[in-house]
């Protein structure tokens, strides 16, 4: 068991147990989404104290003895991040996180251990994590990169919203709307795309507004950067060239930093 000495604001383990966190302050924070941190490791006090520090923050915590025990959570619409410890009794850390990585991009890893060494951390960074913290852990630090994780799944959701619209849009247009749409954003004028699809000039401006209209765009710019987003199973085959690069980039971890380690004993 864990308890809060609110004179010194420190994390203090109960007998027998190791210091797990040291701080100068805490700050509490609230989210009208209710975001959740999940925690996945196997030591009792660890689950417990970070429970306590994520409710002293007013984060919600759900944690987890096993790798096993996450994946049978079922998943949740709101800003996430996952406090993962690299030593686990059935599947470990690192297994987690590659199996993980691809379907929940949404939800940054912040790997936690007992006994980091540098080709672990290098190889958790280049699979993705967030962050990479040693115990005894600082719970500034733990803090801070939680709440930076949230923040990244939160931005993650609201593009997932965004372009789930978009697909939406695009999914109300005529075949030849479609066609249309797919050749103007290549750059081509009315009358070329009217060569190509076989019809009027006229048809095509009729077209054009209609498709222009569906997909709430004012000018060409923004049609092609919708096109661009909607590259992934749009159908749009002919999108290419600057369409293709301006799409959004994909979710990067943030870069390795210094972590300021508590003093006392490490986990085992």
């Amino acid at each position: 068991m864990v308890k809060v000495d609110l004179d010194e604001r420190r994390f203090t383990p109960n007998a027998g147990a190791a210091t797990m966190f040291t701080s100068t302050r805490i700050q509490p924070t609230a989210d009208r989404r209710s975001p959740v941190v999940f925690v996945v490791d196997d030591d009792l006090s660890v689950r417990e104290s970070l429970t306590l520090l994520m409710h002293r923050a007013g984060l919600q915590a759900r944690t987890f003895a096993s790798a096993r025990e996450f994946l049978a959570f079922p998943r949740v619409n709101a800003p996430s991040c996952l406090v993962l410890d690299v030593s686990l009794p059935d599947v470990n850390g690192l297994e987690l996180q590659a199996r993980i990585a691809a379907d929940r991009a949404d939800m940054p890893i912040i790997m936690i251990t007992g006994h980091g060494d540098v080709p672990t951390i290098v190889r958790a960074m280049k699979a993705g994590a967030a962050d990479f913290l040693t115990k005894p852990i600082d719970v500034d630090e733990m803090l801070n990169a939680v709440r930076s994780a949230i923040a990244r799944s939160d931005a993650a959701l609201g593009d997932q919203a965004v372009l789930r619209d978009l697909r939406e849009r695009h999914e109300s247009l005529s075949h030849r709307e479609r066609q249309v749409m797919s050749l103007v954003v290549t750059g081509r004028l009315n009358k070329q795309v009217a060569r190509e699809l076989g019809i009027s000039e006229i048809t095509v401006k009729a077209h054009r507004g209609k498709m222009m209209r569906k997909m709430r765009v004012d000018s060409l710019a923004e049609l092609v950067n919708v096109a661009a987003r909607l590259r992934v199973g749009s159908g749009l085959s002919v999108l290419q060239g600057d369409a293709m690069r301006a799409a959004t980039p994909a979710f990067q971890s943030a870069p390795v930093r210094p972590v300021a380690v508590a003093a006392g004993a490490r986990w085992s």
